[in-house]
């Protein structure tokens, strides 16, 4: 069984750590390449990159960023924002990083996850869904819809038949992040990421609203997800990448404990 993991998620706005509630609000709370430092030494298994704004203002990814990040840290990490080419992901990749996170560019055109597939491997390419709980509609029967822009534009489109098509196309991976639990605190939106995990082969990232480390266990057990992502309990210091490890570890599940 592969060991579960916790991936601190670091959005980025204008080079500067950030962080909202439910896509709102963001604050700047430091800087990135510090915080990716010390979530390394804290035992993270990964560590995701967003340019939340990238994708919304039309602009390209920070590379800039991306360089110093993978001078920084010895763990794999994905960046995500902008990306909208193959070009695009050559030049992440070419960085330092070892995967690309593609989100508003692949509901816009899906062939882009194809051929980043084709260009990179299955094993480069997550495809970020920014899902909102909707009433059930004849379009959108799970009751999840995709959305878009930094959470700015709906789309119509059921986020459960979204994350089969990304399997089809060739996506490594899927990062499942809910609009309503963002930086909630409340804990995941287990019944979403039960739904995505069990329509799917590919390995998922919980993501959207971590409060405490047991959250983290509840979305590998009880939402069957392969990973959880957090980022407001481990950017204001009320726990720590570590004791979220351990709390999974002392609940039964398998994590890679380096201490």
């Amino acid at each position: 069984m592969l060991s579960k993991r916790v991936i601190p998620c670091l959005d980025v706005r204008a080079g500067r750590l950030t962080k909202g509630v439910k896509f709102e609000g963001n604050v700047d709370i430091g800087d990135p390449v510090d915080s990716a430092r010390r979530y390394y030494e804290e035992g993270a298994d990964e560590i995701v990159f967003y340019d939340i704004t990238a994708s919304a203002e039309q602009r390209g990814i920070f590379l800039d960023v991306v360089e110093k990040v993978a001078s920084a840290i010895f763990i794999p990490f994905s960046v995500g924002g902008g990306i909208s080419s193959v070009a695009d992901m050559r030049a992440v990749l070419l960085a330092g990083a070892e995967k690309v996170s593609i989100n508003s560019a692949a509901v816009k055109r899906p062939e882009l996850i194809s051929e980043g597939a084709d260009a990179f491997g299955s094993q480069a390419i997550v495809v970020g869904m920014d899902v909102l709980r909707v009433p059930s509609s004849p379009t959108i029967p799970s009751g999840y819809e995709i959305v878009i822009h930094g959470g700015r534009k709906r789309t119509g489109l059921d986020a459960l038949e979204w994350a089969r098509r990304c399997q089809t196309l060739g996506a490594g991976e899927l990062c499942v992040n809910s609009i309503d639990a963002d930086g909630t605190c409340d804990g995941y939106e287990l019944i979403l990421t039960r739904m995505i995990s069990e329509a799917v082969s590919l390995p998922v990232i919980a993501s959207g609203g971590a409060g405490k480390p047991e959250h983290c266990h509840e979305a590998v057990s009880l939402g069957g997800a392969s990973a959880a992502l957090v980022a407001s309990i481990v950017h204001y210091g009320q726990y720590t990448i570590r004791q979220c490890k351990e709390e999974m570890a002392r609940r039964g599940a398998k994590v890679r404990l380096t201490w």
